[in-house]
């Protein structure tokens, strides 16, 4: 069917050009198309075609090249109008499944393994955002001795989530401090948001009645409330997977594209502020020039956000514009609805 103008043939021949460029990473020419695809016209027709799909901005020469590569309006019509989407293989449901079972407490160890096995399935950049928690309340806390000078804080969220962090501490303290200490802030802090915490723990802490050795490790967490209650990987924390499936790809292999990619890992601002604009968006595909920042021009962003309760976040891959549009956003979206499944 015809679309954005495009006659039958055109339409025809510019999926035969998408899918002969992102199978095969080179240029397709009319001949080839003709011996892939049972278009019905010569190969003479299917080269004319092509030209009419160059002025039109769907397809470019690259070099002296014979033959033509999409652009990113091509990319685009093709997702818009004429992708069917693909559920990801049984043998890819069975390894998300397996690489993404750990307990669903641990929400960190869900986003990272996320992260890596889609970035290995999809051969790209694996990417995700990691749950904002300012407004998921507080259960309860556990503060327990893990060294002379380290305590590890234990929150018990109503999310159903689990988050650990380490309180530096001056010195040894008795196991019995530690426990009424621990008393203390549940009875004071429990049943608030992470940010109601952050915002007033100094007032809920400041008047409780404690012994000196007590209060020694109360003022910890009065002085350093803000920081403590932020919890270690806070909002818009970014995590990336692998870059070496995607280094793979023939668009990295050679020249000076694979400085690009490595540039942009160490972006880690970019990434964060390209991922959390997708915040509550549901599936996105941005392709090439479409990003905001000029230097995601030469990538293509997929994400899907997943929300659990009071929790959400994105995942998502970051690659080169040619990929499998329907096999990649199949894989992303799938991932991200099992992630709530974990998540519940």
């Amino acid at each position: 069917m015809a679309s954005e103008g495009l006659s039958e043939r055109e339409t025809r021949v510019l999926e035969a050009v998408i899918q002969t460029y992102v199978e095969t990473a080179e240029p397709a020419g009319s001949q080839t198309v003709a011996q892939r695809f049972a278009l019905g016209v010569s190969s003479a027709t299917i080269r004319n075609t092509m030209g009419e799909l160059e002025e039109k901005g769907y397809l470019y020469h690259p070099h002296t090249s014979a033959g033509r590569i999409p652009t990113d309006r091509a990319y685009r019509w093709y997702v818009d109008n004429h992708m069917r989407l693909s559920a990801p293989e049984p043998e890819h449901q069975r390894m998300l499944e397996a690489e993404l079972s750990a307990p669903r407490a641990a929400i960190e160890v869900i986003i990272r393994s996320a992260a890596q096995v889609l970035g290995l399935l999809t051969r790209e950049l694996g990417v995700a955002i990691a749950p904002v928690f300012d407004a998921v309340v507080l259960d309860r806390l556990e503060l327990m001795p893990v060294s002379s000078e380290r305590l590890l804080l234990v929150f018990h969220l109503r999310s159903g989530a689990v988050r650990t962090i380490f309180v530096q501490v001056a010195g040894s303290i008795e196991p019995e401090i530690v426990q009424r200490v621990s008393q203390t802030l549940n009875e004071r802090l429990s049943g608030l948001t992470l940010l109601e915490i952050r915002t007033s723990v100094v007032d809920r802490l400041r008047d409780a009645e404690t012994t000196p050795r007590e209060q020694q490790l109360l003022n910890i967490f009065i002085e350093e409330g803000e920081e403590i209650f932020g919890l270690p990987a806070g909002p818009d924390s970014i995590v990336l997977g692998s870059t070496q499936s995607i280094a793979g790809q023939p668009e990295f292999v050679t020249g000076g594209r694979i400085r690009d990619l490595l540039e942009l890992t160490d972006q880690r601002d970019l990434l964060r502020q390209a991922l959390s604009a997708r915040r509550d968006r549901g599936l996105t595909v941005t392709i090439g020039g479409e990003n905001d920042d000029p230097r995601l021009t030469g990538f293509t962003v997929v994400t899907s956000c997943y929300r659990t309760g009071e929790l959400s976040g994105v995942i998502g891959v970051i690659g080169p514009t040619r990929m499998p549009y329907d096999k990649i956003i199949g894989l992303v979206d799938h991932t991200s609805r099992m992630m709530e499944g974990l998540m519940e």
